[in-house]
């Protein structure tokens, strides 16, 4: 796997005057490695946001993962407490969950004998407050996405140029190999680009799908809660 491309060179001969063979080839490998240091200076920014963008997954996927993760007793166990009057249990309970959740249903247990309306308002501001947290880190992961290609197009448009000036200074001296390496060392920034801002976009659109599954499930916590406090007295 440390092999990215497997390059084959074949060098015709004269078979006519020497009898020679047709053809000799020969194999040459490019690593990875090889690859991200032919990018030359561009790279540079390139592999630092990859390195970015690969820590805030990580992080962010961590922390979402976690916030999912719910009892499914914690809303039965609220509703017993607040039938039987021990409100102080039920913020007990609610503090020691430690999640989304359990803080916003907390919230709205602390605002028990206010106007329902007040209690659903704080509880949606603790919501928010949640959701900015679980969000934290993805408009920068956003940024890589689409960052990471345009740098590597502009290290492409910056090595072409660099190569078509040494062509042109060349004149008819004009070496080809050298040409062609300058050519595909300056198409080596594109690659890198886009295969960061590929894995930035997926990585994204992931936190993302699970960031709503996490704030569907807030919203029904949230609904169930305000149903238990609108039932009638009995």
């Amino acid at each position: 796997m440390s092999k990215l491309f497997v390059l084959y060179q074949i060098n015709l001969t004269d078979t006519v005057s020497g009898g020679i063979p047709i053809e000799e080839a020969q194999e040459i490998t490019l690593s990875y490695w090889e690859l991200a240091f032919k990018g030359g200076p561009i790279m540079v920014p390139i592999v630092l946001l990859s390195i970015i963008a690969v820590y805030i997954f990580v992080e962010r996927f961590i922390v979402i993962r976690n916030a999912s993760v719910e009892d499914l007793h914690f809303m039965n166990r609220i509703k017993d407490f607040i039938h039987d009057g021990k409100i102080e249990s039920a913020l007990t309970l609610c503090q020691s969950a430690d999640k989304p959740a359990s803080r916003m249903i907390e919230k709205g247990i602390q605002r028990i004998g206010r106007p329902l309306s007040d209690i659903n308002a704080a509880i949606e501001n603790i919501g928010k407050l949640e959701i900015y947290k679980l969000e934290k880190g993805l408009p920068t992961l956003a940024t890589v996405a689409g960052a990471a290609p345009m740098i590597g197009f502009l290290g492409t448009v910056i090595g072409m140029i660099i190569a078509f000036y040494d062509m042109a200074n060349a004149g008819s001296n004009i070496d080809v190999s050298t040409l062609s390496n300058g050519i595909y060392t300056a198409l080596v920034t594109t690659v890198a680009g886009l295969i960061v801002g590929i894995i930035a976009y997926f990585a994204y659109n992931i936190l993302v799908s699970k960031v709503e599954k996490v704030v569907f499930k807030l919203e029904a916590n949230t609904t169930e809660f305000m149903d238990l406090l609108n039932e009638p007295v009995k």
